[in-house]
């Protein structure tokens, strides 16, 4: 059981407080400063813009404190809770990097359809903004940064979070939860929500929950790092509108006056898209007992057949 993993390591009240009082302080802040300071988060954006106009050195700057985030994740599970990186990652003997892949590329591939026919809907509600040099520095930026970003918010909620939240409450439908609201919640602070509203949160939230059962299901990370990373590439590099967090020189730009309706933005991937892709991904990989692996309860440690690890082994 992916869950269980976490009995490799130390798991001592105060460094798992530590651990979660590190990683999270930083979101915490920020949505204090935004959601309660008298801020004007889309004037300051503007301000930051008209300083220096080019949008990949933003993207670098904003992305770039994931690398550090997610580097001192790492170091505290290792060399304080004392255990690998593999076993945070997966319950399976090293890492799966075809799962990853697969999960990639379909996303990807469902991604683009979605705003092909996006497109088809409602036409007028993007214009081609091709900028070749920006764009592929944009992609190249991106094939590097997107990997710590996505990779610190899954190795923290569905990996680190959902481990010892499952072995405190003895049972993974809590933990499952538990980490999707709270991963909603920290987006709350986005630009994306003060302009389309609190509805937002239901995408964040439903995403959350989508990882999280993916992550269940699966015993690991693999097909959540995958997914993650190609719609984050897909939002960054194919259409973006000004509003976005993530404001690049994507391929398409939304109109302002005719942005793409919260409809599709936050239903579709909801309502069709996810069910469509656990489907595909249970018929692969043949997921069964899914109440037990959504629901069921998880052994304490010493009731555990998992193997105990040596320190720093990764």
């Amino acid at each position: 059981m992916f869950i269980q993993q976490a009995y490799k390591g130390d798991n001592a009240n105060w460094k798992v407080i530590l651990t979660s009082i590190l990683m999270l302080a930083i979101f915490i802040v920020n949505i204090i400063y935004v959601l309660f300071g008298d801020i004007d988060t889309a004037k300051q954006m503007e301000e930051m813009y008209q300083q220096v106009s080019n949008k990949n050195f933003w993207f670098v700057v904003n992305l770039s404190f994931f690398v550090f985030l997610l580097l001192m994740l790492f170091g505290l599970v290792i060399y304080l809770h004392k255990r690998s990186l593999v076993s945070l990652t997966t319950a399976r003997s090293k890492v799966d990097l075809k799962r990853i892949a697969f999960s990639f590329g379909l996303v990807l591939f469902l991604g683009i359809a979605s705003f092909a026919v996006e497109c088809y809907l409602y036409p007028g509600m993007v214009v081609l903004d091709f900028k070749p040099v920006s764009f592929f520095m944009l992609i190249v930026l991106s094939l590097i940064l997107f990997p710590f970003q996505i990779g610190f918010e899954e190795y923290l909620f569905r990996g680190y979070f959902m481990q010892q939240i499952g072995i405190l409450a003895r049972n993974r439908w809590f933990p499952l939860l538990l980490t999707s609201v709270t991963f909603g919640l920290l987006h709350s602070a986005n630009p994306e929500v003060a302009t389309m509203g609190g509805v937002t949160m239901i995408f964040y939230i439903g995403t959350g929950l989508f990882l999280g059962i993916m992550t269940l299901m699966d015993e690991g990370l693999e097909l959540a790092l995958g997914f993650h990373f190609a719609n984050n590439f897909l939002a960054a590099t194919l259409a973006t509108a000004e509003y976005s967090s993530l404001r690049t020189d994507s391929l398409f730009k939304y109109v302002p006056q005719e942005s793409s309706p919260s409809f599709f933005h936050i239903l579709v991937p909801i309502v069709i898209a996810y069910p469509i892709i656990l489907l595909i991904f249970t018929k692969k990989y043949k997921w069964t007992h899914w109440k037990e692996k959504l629901f069921g309860r998880v052994p304490s440690a010493s009731e555990s057949t998992v193997v105990l690890e040596a320190p720093f082994k990764n």
